[in-house]
């Protein structure tokens, strides 16, 4: 008698374009979709920081617009660049 083979346990392989479940049974998207909320929220965050520093310390009140838009701007770039491109 033969004995059956096993099959090999797919929820513990990395996940590929051909496999994209991870071990947790999440897919790999989600990760992408994390990463790409992260950058939305800290570029302006972190430019809208600079424009109000700066704001503060030339006493004006507009170049926290400017750090907003460029903060948007300069995310929504580097989404393109990491995740738009093949």
């Amino acid at each position: 008698m033969t004995e059956p083979q096993q099959q090999p346990d797919d929820s513990r392989q990395e996940p590929t374009p051909e496999n994209p479940v991870l071990s947790a049974g999440k897919f790999a998207s989600d990760q992408t979709s994390a990463s790409v909320i992260a950058y939305l929220i800290t570029g302006p965050a972190v430019f809208g920081g600079l424009g109000v520093l700066l704001d503060r310390w030339l006493g004006t009140s507009f170049i926290v617009v400017l750090g907003l838009l460029g903060g948007m701007a300069l995310s929504l770039y580097v989404i393109w660049l990491r995740y738009g491109t093949p």
